[in-house]
């Protein structure tokens, strides 16, 4: 069948979509933006997603979701990896000068994901002053806890936890998940949810500056981790996250000196406009993988 321009067949307990563009799963699932995707030997990577425990593999040609069906790509998938959006149109538009170019060139195939703000916020919670594999093992022992199982054949892979569940979790129960100070953070956090002091439904509704300020109202969340929250849920793209790593990137890529939080702020508000999130994410990837920033 055709659906909104991809060919998509169904294989053995799997879905293969045809016609995808700017994908590749290395660049999506590793350049930091979700904690829950493992690569295997094979290059594919297992995943949980939702209620969704999956195989993904890509061989240039076809996107091969495995454990689903067509149902769930039109009704899950599809928006999950953000197959409605050209992301040639964004990468032309975002490549506006060498460093951008290169940048877009080597992550070539990020798509940003449409995950589950609740998911997302808590994991970013997990990532104050963490590093990608702690993160990961935190989100799993939390997974392993407190969700729900599901399977991918005869082996278990489990949800994320609702907000109920931690919000009732004692802090003794979580610290077993080593997430440290973070912990008291998590549990705060999903009490905020719970009482209705948060509202996730409405922080999708609200402009991007409101949004912001209303996360920052919980527990741990500073301007970084809540515009992660905003751009990795696909609440806006109109964010740039800014930690003191991807500072000194700027210093060192754009700015040749020292600049404050908030002029590179104002730099990518007026050089990348609302597409700031998307031109965020493919510095970060090229920063990271080259060490730019690193030593200063």
């Amino acid at each position: 069948m055709d659906y909104r321009g991809y060919r998509v067949e169904t294989g053995e307990n799997s879905v293969i979509v045809y016609g995808v563009r700017d994908f590749n799963p290395v660049h999506t699932f590793e350049c930091g933006q979700c904690f829950r995707w493992i690569r295997q030997d094979d290059g594919s990577y297992n995943g949980v997603a939702g209620s969704r425990a999956v195989n993904v593999s890509w061989d240039g040609e076809r996107l091969v979701i495995y454990n689903a069906d067509i149902d769930d790509f039109i009704n899950f998938w599809f928006e999950y990896f953000d197959l409605g959006t050209d992301y040639s149109l964004i990468k032309k538009a975002v490549a506006k000068d060498d460093v951008m170019r290169t940048a877009v060139e080597h992550g070539y195939g990020i798509r940003i994901l449409k995950q589950d703000i609740w998911e997302v916020m808590i994991s970013f919670i997990i990532s104050i002053n963490n590093r990608i594999p702690a993160i990961a093992r935190i989100v799993e022992a939390v997974s392993r806890m407190y969700g729900r199982a599901v399977f991918m054949d005869d082996t278990a892979f489990y949800t994320f936890p609702d907000a109920h569940s931690l919000a009732t979790a004692s802090l003794e129960e979580l610290k077993v998940c080593r997430g440290g100070f973070r912990c008291r953070y998590m549990q705060k956090t999903a009490e905020a949810i719970c009482s209705g002091e948060i509202s996730l439904g409405e922080l999708a509704r609200l402009e991007t500056n409101t949004a912001r300020q209303e996360l920052m109202k919980l527990p741990g969340v500073g301007p970084k981790v809540a515009d992660c929250i905003l751009l990795y849920s696909g609440t806006s793209t109109d964010v740039f996250p800014t930690d003191v790593w991807v500072k000194r990137v700027m210093e060192e890529l754009y700015f040749k000196r020292k600049a404050s939080f908030r002029e590179i702020q104002d730099f990518s508000r007026k050089y990348f406009g609302d597409l700031r999130g998307y031109a965020q994410q493919y510095l970060f990837y090229y920063a990271r993988e080259h060490k730019i920033g690193a030593g200063s």
